[in-house]
């Protein structure tokens, strides 16, 4: 589990492909490198995945298929900046929000606007995915804990305001528009949806 709290900014220093569709990341990191096991789960880019190598000054993940087709790290190339969350520690603060790094979808970009004191974003979202968006909501865009600033569901968009902050310390500043990032959605309002869905069917009696 994650807080959606960027520790860090990776650079994908290689790309391998195997056969069967299965990518190796190497990414280049001086700062979640210096706790890492093999094995540890850590998201790049809002993506849970499971370190299987480290050396000195990069680590190296892998991603299946099934996780490459629904997030954007198929879209990744050399030189990328990725974000960096190692999984959170029942003793750190919980100052983001719950985030379990199984992405959701991915949103386009479609207004990106650069202001002297904060950052201005419209994302495009999928239509399934609508109904968990609310105004100053939660959701997590490749992997920061953001607040949902509007939301249109007549157009199916949602804006996002990033401070100074976040923009210092994630690759925000690296999008542009007709970027796709990683959408995560609160948990907790999918665990609800999901329970309603149910209510007065077989699998619950709530």
């Amino acid at each position: 589990m994650f807080t959606g709290l960027i520790e860090s900014t990776g650079l994908i220093l290689s790309i391998d492909q195997s056969n069967n569709g299965l990518k190796t990341f190497t990414i280049q990191d001086d700062t979640v490198i210096q706790d890492i096991n093999i094995g540890d789960s850590i998201s790049i880019n809002g993506v849970c995945l499971t370190v299987i190598y480290f050396d000195t000054n990069s680590f190296q993940v892998q991603a299946i298929k099934e996780t490459l087709n629904i997030t954007n790290l198929s879209m990744l190339n050399n030189d990328d900046i990725v974000n960096l969350e190692r999984a959170m520690l029942p003793t750190t603060r919980f100052g983001g929000h719950i985030v379990q790094g199984h992405v959701d979808g991915v949103s386009e970009i479609i207004h990106y606007d650069n202001h002297s004191d904060h950052i201005e974003i419209k994302l495009s979202i999928p239509e399934h995915l609508m109904k968990y968006m609310s105004p100053k909501g939660s959701i997590t865009v490749d992997g920061i804990s953001l607040t949902l600033f509007d939301v249109y569901p007549s157009d199916n968009t949602a804006t996002l305001s990033i401070i100074p902050e976040t923009k210092q310390k994630t690759n925000i500043s690296h999008r542009n528009i007709g970027d796709f990032v990683n959408i995560e959605c609160d948990i907790l309002i999918k665990h609800i949806d999901t329970l309603l869905q149910h209510q007065g069917g077989s699998k619950y009696d709530l």
